[in-house]
């Protein structure tokens, strides 16, 4: 009960933080609110470990802290000295990536060959939805051509793993969910280089080669040497299957939070018309990934998986090609603005359809007395 009492305390705090961060906007001074907004999310990150439908939300809100402080305080996400943080977002995501090979084998691919309708519908669904709408977004945004790309990039993005667990928690396939993944994750190499070419050459320059080896470079290698290090140490590491999916979050977190304090002047200048567009691009991908399964007679349970998987980019991803092409400021913000968002909208959407059990997997069965 007393555990009960201290996150109750919190989120009571984090009220009175949000009346205080309101009254300062309202009297123009927001500028001087960034130690109540970072106050806000500390308490409502405290808060919402104490209530079990709320702990998926620790994590966003915790990156939302890490935006609020690159926002204010830059100076100290971007560079120490000469070295400059930007340089340590493709190393982090090769971290990532060395996890998810730790935690794959060659059996995840089997569900490849035993329903290759569900991961051929999942994965051309990501391939035709989300590079179609960024595209479109990116042309009726009217921003400055390297930011309107960053809107195509997240689009022709794969999914990220982020997906595999919102699929668990919207009763949805997860074998499905997480096959789908690592094909779209080992088809990025070679399928975001052209799309972006297809999608973002009017808006920029694309060397799809280039592209290519820099993709490989963050994906292939790191998820090779993570396969083969499973293959080779199996259950004897088993602590750090337990370790990867926190230090993984982490990295993202720091990744989004020095992509923010990089971009921090063009994202205060067009941030609110930028975070619009993504919830829209977002939003999108679930509705059409959801009626794109259902157009195809896919289950409840499977269309569920499509729409999270195309709903859910891998931002993480998208920002290492923004720094590997040296335009983090700018095509690396849409990408950092997605990541925080599709984590509260994927959230929202695994809770709703959570409460509503499928008829392929109804739920526990309650016994009477």
């Amino acid at each position: 009960m007393g555990k009960l009492n201290i996150y109750s305390i919190a989120l009571g705090l984090a009220g009175l933080l949000f009346i205080v961060v309101i009254g300062m906007i309202i009297s123009g001074n927001l500028d001087q609110a960034g130690p109540f907004i970072l106050g806000l999310f500390a308490l409502l990150a405290l808060g919402f470990n104490g209530y079990a439908k709320m702990k998926g939300l620790v994590f966003t809100t915790m990156i939302f802290a890490g935006v609020t402080a690159a926002l204010y305080y830059p100076a100290y996400f971007t560079n120490f000295g000469d070295f400059k943080y930007t340089a340590l977002i493709i190393p982090l995501i090769q971290v990532i990536m060395f996890g998810m090979g730790t935690t794959m084998s060659i059996k995840d691919f089997a569900q490849v060959f035993q329903a290759p309708k569900g991961v051929f519908i999942g994965v051309s669904a990501q391939l035709i939805v989300m590079p179609i709408v960024g595209y479109l977004l990116a042309q009726f945004s009217n921003f400055p051509p390297e930011i309107a790309a960053g809107i195509v990039l997240i689009g022709c993005s794969p999914s990220g793993v982020a997906s595999n667990v919102m699929a668990f928690l919207a009763n949805a396939n997860v074998a499905l969910s997480i096959t789908i993944t690592s094909l779209a994750t080992l088809l990025a190499p070679f399928l975001t280089p052209l799309m972006m070419k297809v999608f973002a050459g009017e808006f920029i320059e694309i060397d799809v080669l280039a592209m290519m080896w820099s993709i490989v470079k963050m994906i292939i290698l790191p998820i090779g040497a993570g396969l083969l290090f499973n293959r080779i140490f199996g259950n004897r590491v088993s602590w750090l299957a337990r370790a990867m999916p926190l230090i993984s979050m982490l990295a993202i977190g720091l990744i989004i939070t020095i992509i923010t304090a990089a971009g921090r002047d063009s994202l205060l200048e067009i941030g609110g018309i930028l975070m619009v567009l993504v919830l829209v691009h977002n939003v999108f991908g679930y509705l059409l990934g959801y009626w794109y399964a259902r157009l195809f007679k896919m289950s409840e349970e499977d269309a569920r998986t499509i729409a999270i998987e195309v709903g859910m980019q891998n931002a993480g991803l998208a920002s290492g090609i923004a720094n590997s092409l040296g335009k983090i400021a700018t095509m690396g913000l849409a990408p950092a603005v997605f990541g925080p968002l599709m984590n509260i909208t994927g959230s929202v959407l695994a809770s709703y359809w959570h409460g509503r059990p499928t008829r392929e997997n109804p739920g526990p069965t309650v016994v009477g007395p």
